[in-house]
């Protein structure tokens, strides 16, 4: 085998990052884009000692897994890997990913994990969306369309809002239509598009790292029915904001806050170094259970504000929550997971890193009346091991929870919460691979056992998957038994 053969493959099973396995003369094989039960006509990309890589070029017998998907730019944008896979399927292959992390990474065998809790909505699920400006791409079918189609239809305005292309940060899709947050927000996009263009506005180049326009970020309160317009800028320019902000309330009456966020950082990163107002309060509201919470542009929620629920009801169940329990809420973020919870324990204490975070999980407390949350600032390794003062002011936890970022939690912090020897802990991840090497170093001395394990699926159409797994002292678990 080697670089450029054509081969017939067969293909066996799914891996992730959008890729799935065949083997070949023993060797595997990585085909990004097919699905099991496919047989392609590929070409050998790239041949390693332990491994092969190669394109599809052709489906030759499609598998049953197939379904016809239903954006227009599925296999060119790089949001959503899996719109031809039944979605009954990808919830199966999510598990099986699970099981397979906790069992090659972890060591952790013998633990049943349930079937993958699946989300409502496949489609229109998002509550957030990020969309980039910049120099739109074509292809030569398109172009050529667009060149034939005469000087009516020929666009020579080379704006571009949308979405990457797969596997490329330097390439916009210009789309006027996604099928992953609603019809309302492919009305503003289209709107905010037809503004850029007609005002001539300069977008921006990560390669030259100049132009105006940088991200069009929409935000849905999908319970409240409120919506933020987030402009992102590399200038402040209030001339075009207001005129843009004036359009906007005639075009598109339902935004309630429009917002402008502008960075000089050459960073493609969708947020300011400062931010201004032209419409509404700069934020919004959403509901998760009886509980309401303030999003502003730049903090952090849950994507899928219906699946979010389910995850954190999920994590609630597994903690086995009571009255006289005491909960440490690590990398606690806005307080979303220690305000939902609040009502059924006596306490909840989060340890978060980033002091605006912290700031909006003390406001989403105040806006719902919950008095027994308490937020403190600072690193979690160094606040479990170090700077240890504040634990002599609290209570003993019987609960933690763990929400980290995808990295996982840092070795040197993992001690620190066996220190606390809670009863219970609950550890949500949405990166499988870190959680599995933190489980194992959680469970290594013997002191703790994996009791569930729950996937929840927060992004359909993706490979992306959430995790929540329980865990409890096992002198608990004896004395209970």
């Amino acid at each position: 085998m080697k670089r450029g053969d054509e081969v017939i493959l067969d293909i066996e099973t799914i891996a992730f990052e959008g890729k799935s396995i065949a083997r070949l003369d023993g060797v595997v094989v990585f085909v990004p884009g097919v699905i099991p039960g496919d047989t392609v006509r590929a070409q050998i990309r790239k041949v390693k000692s332990q491994y092969a890589e190669a394109e599809a070029v052709e489906v030759t017998r499609a598998s049953d897994l197939r379904v016809t998907p239903r954006c227009k730019y599925f296999g060119v944008c790089g949001g959503c890997k899996w719109q031809h896979v039944d979605y009954g399927a990808q919830l199966e292959f999510k598990r099986r990913h699970v099981a397979d992390v906790l069992e090659r990474i972890g060591g952790i065998r013998d633990v049943d994990v349930k079937e993958t809790i699946g989300s409502e909505q496949a489609y229109f699920y998002r509550n957030k969306m990020e969309f980039s400006f910049g120099t739109r791409w074509l292809s030569r079918e398109q172009y050529a369309a667009e060149k034939l189609s005469g000087p009516l239809n020929h666009r020579s305005d080379d704006t571009g809002l949308g979405l990457h292309l797969r596997g490329r940060f330097d390439k916009v899709l210009d789309i006027d239509e996604c099928w992953l947050q609603s019809p309302s927000s492919n009305h503003i996009l289209n709107a905010v598009r037809r503004f850029a263009m007609e005002r001539c506005l300069s977008t921006y180049s990560t390669r030259t790292h100049t132009g105006y326009l940088r991200n069009l970020v929409i935000r849905e309160g999908k319970r409240t029915g409120e919506t933020m317009v987030n402009v992102v800028t590399s200038e402040d320019r209030p001339d075009i904001m207001r005129e843009l902000s004036e359009r906007l309330a005639v075009e598109c009456p339902g935004v309630t806050t429009i917002v402008n966020n502008v960075t000089t950082r050459k960073a493609q990163v969708a947020i300011g170094e400062y931010e201004r107002i032209y419409r509404g309060q700069g934020l919004i509201t959403e509901r998760l259970g009886n509980k309401i919470f303030r999003i502003s542009a730049n903090s952090f929620f849950q994507p899928n504000t219906l699946q979010a629920e389910r995850l954190y009801e999920t994590a609630r169940r597994m903690a086995r929550l009571g009255k006289s329990d005491v909960v440490f809420d690590l990398y606690s973020g806005t307080g979303t997971i220690g305000v939902f919870i609040a009502d059924e324990v006596s306490e909840v204490v989060g340890i978060e890193l980033v002091e605006s975070a912290v700031l909006d999980a003390r406001a989403n407390a105040q806006l719902n009346g919950v008095t027994n949350c308490r937020f403190e600032i600072g690193d979690l390794m160094q606040k479990l091991t170090k700077d240890r003062e504040w634990l002599y002011q609290r209570r003993q936890p019987t609960v933690v929870i763990i929400d980290p970022p995808r990295s996982g939690m840092h070795e040197k912090a993992i001690p620190g919460v066996l220190d606390l020897r809670p009863e219970r802990i609950v550890y949500i991840s949405c990166n499988p691979a870190t959680q599995a090497r933190d489980l194992k170093l959680l469970c290594s001395k013997g002191d703790y056992r994996i009791e569930e394990v729950q996937p929840v699926d927060m992004f359909p159409h993706t490979d992306h998957i959430e995790n929540v797994v329980s865990l409890s002292r096992v002198e608990v678990v004896d004395q209970r038994t």
